[in-house]
C-alpha cells in the first residue's frame, strides 16, 4: 500500500492525476466576480426534557466496546529520538499507525509525546494548580481561543441550572496574548482564575505555530486533559452556549445509546465537496491537501453516496465546532485517531473525520462505535453563532 510519511509521498504513491482521474482537479475555477447571496440557516427544535431534576444516567449506559487504551508519554524507540527532534504528536511510523486503528489493548500515540530526558518540552505547558483542578472534574464543557482571535463569550447563566453550575467544569484554554486582550477588555479571572462560569486556564509553550492546529488539542484530547471525566463537551470560541449542559448529555447520548455525537454539515456533505471549498478559500495549503486526499483514497475513501438506503453516516462532512462525548474506550481511541490524522496532515479536521471513522470501522467490524450524527439545525438550537474577531470590533456586552 501506499503510504504517507513525515509530510512527502513515499515510493510507491502514485501521482495524484493517476490516482483519481475524476478528481474535482487542481485548478480551481475562478471567483465569480458577483457574491452570491448568503444562504441562511435556523434552528430547530430539540426535545430536551423540562429539567435536569430527575436525569438518570441510563444503568450500564457505559458498558460499551472495552478494552484497555494507554498513552505514549515518551518516544518508545530510542532511534526515533537520535533522528529527530521530538514533537508534541511524536513520530509515529506508518505500521504503528495502522495498529492504532485497533480496537484492542494497546499503547498509543496521542498527543503530548515527550522527548527524551534534557529536551525541551514538547508544548501545551500548564500550571500544577490548574492541572490539579481539571483532574477532578467528571463532566467538562470547554473551548479555546489562541491568538485573541475571539471575544469571550459567557456561557447563557439563566439558561444553566443550578446542578450544572455546581458539578460541570467550564474551562477556557487560552494563552498568555489571548489573556492579556481579554483582561483589557474587562474579562479579568478573579482570585480563582473565573470570569463568569468560566475557568481560563493559560496555555504555554504552544506545540503548533499554527493556532489552528493547536485548537485541536483541546477539542479533540479532552480525555488527555481531564483524566477522570465522564463525559465531555466541546464548542468553539465563536459559539456561546445557551443549554444546559447535563440536558444536552442526556438528548444526544443517554437517549440515543451514543458515545459520541456531532452535528452534520449544513450544506457539505461529501469530502470532495470538502476539499474543493477548502481549496476555493484557500484554507490551507493547495498542495498539503492534495497529498492528504490522494491518500485517502489510496487507502480506500470514497465518495458519499446520497442514495444508500443504510449509509454509514448521515454525513462525510461534519459541522466540528460543537462534539458531545462519552469517555469510553472507543470514543477515546476514536479522538486520538482523528487528532493523529490532525497533526500528520492538515489541521482542516473536516477533511479527515469520515476517513478516520470509516477506517475505524472496516478494522473492527465486530466492535461498533455508536457515533450519533445528528442535524446541524439541532446545534443551532443549542448554541448562538458569532463571528470571530475582527480587531477592530469593540467588545460584546455581557449577557448573564
Amino acid at each position: 500500500m501506499a503510504c504517507y510519511e513525515m509530510g512527502k509521498l513515499e515510493h510507491g504513491m502514485l501521482p495524484w492525476r493517476e490516482l483519481q482521474e475524476d478528481y474535482i482537479g487542481h485548478d480551481v475555477p475562478d471567483r465569480p466576480t458577483k457574491k452570491p447571496r448568503r444562504q441562511r440557516f435556523f434552528p430547530c427544535e430539540v426535545a430536551f426534557r423540562d429539567s435536569v431534576d430527575f436525569l438518570v444516567e441510563p444503568k450500564d449506559f457505559l458498558n460499551f466496546t472495552q478494552f484497555s487504551l494507554g498513552y505514549m508519554e515518551t518516544e518508545k524507540e530510542a532511534s526515533h529520538i537520535d533522528a529527530h527532534e521530538p514533537k508534541f504528536g511524536g513520530h509515529q511510523t506508518f505500521e504503528e499507525r495502522e495498529q492504532s486503528f485497533f480496537a484492542v489493548n494497546q499503547t498509543i500515540r496521542c498527543g503530548f509525546v515527550r522527548g527524551a530526558e534534557g529536551f525541551p518540552s514538547t508544548g501545551f505547558d500548564l500550571k500544577e494548580e490548574d492541572k490539579r483542578y481539571m483532574s477532578t472534574c467528571r463532566v467538562v464543557v470547554s473551548s479555546c481561543i489562541f491568538g485573541s482571535s475571539d471575544f469571550l463569550r459567557r456561557p447563557t447563566s439563566k439558561l444553566i441550572s443550578e446542578y450544572s453550575k455546581k458539578n460541570v467544569c467550564f474551562v477556557m484554554f487560552v494563552d498568555e496574548e489571548t489573556l492579556s486582550t481579554l483582561s483589557t477588555e474587562g474579562s479579568t479571572p478573579d482570585d480563582g482564575g473565573f470570569v463568569g462560569l468560566w475557568k481560563l486556564v493559560v496555555v504555554k509553550n504552544l506545540p503548533y505555530k499554527d493556532m489552528r492546529k493547536t485548537g485541536k488539542v483541546p477539542k479533540f484530547l479532552t480525555h488527555r486533559l481531564f483524566p477522570s471525566s465522564r463525559y465531555s463537551i466541546w464548542l468553539d470560541s465563536k459559539l456561546r452556549l445557551t443549554t444546559d449542559p447535563m440536558l444536552i448529555i442526556d438528548h444526544f447520548l443517554w437517549h440515543t445509546g451514543s458515545e459520541y455525537a456531532i452535528s452534520n454539515h449544513y450544506t457539505r456533505h461529501c469530502v470532495w465537496e470538502e476539499v474543493l471549498q477548502n481549496k476555493r478559500l484557500n484554507k490551507y495549503n493547495h498542495t498539503a491537501i492534495d497529498e492528504q486526499f490522494s491518500f485517502y483514497q489510496s487507502d480506500g475513501l470514497t465518495k458519499f453516496d446520497p442514495s444508500d438506503p443504510n449509509p454509514p453516516l448521515p454525513s462525510y462532512v461534519p459541522e466540528g465546532s460543537f462534539i458531545v462525548r462519552a469517555h469510553t474506550p472507543m470514543s477515546n481511541l476514536f479522538s486520538c485517531l482523528w487528532f493523529n490524522e490532525v497533526d500528520r496532515f492538515t489541521s482542516r479536521d473536516q477533511l479527515s473525520f469520515a476517513y478516520t471513522f470509516l477506517k475505524l470501522k472496516r478494522m473492527n467490524p465486530d466492535k461498533p462505535f455508536h457515533l450519533n450524527m445528528f442535524k446541524d439545525c439541532e446545534r443551532r438550537s443549542l448554541v448562538k453563532l458569532f463571528h470571530h474577531r475582527d480587531p477592530s470590533s469593540p467588545p460584546p456586552p455581557r449577557i448573564s
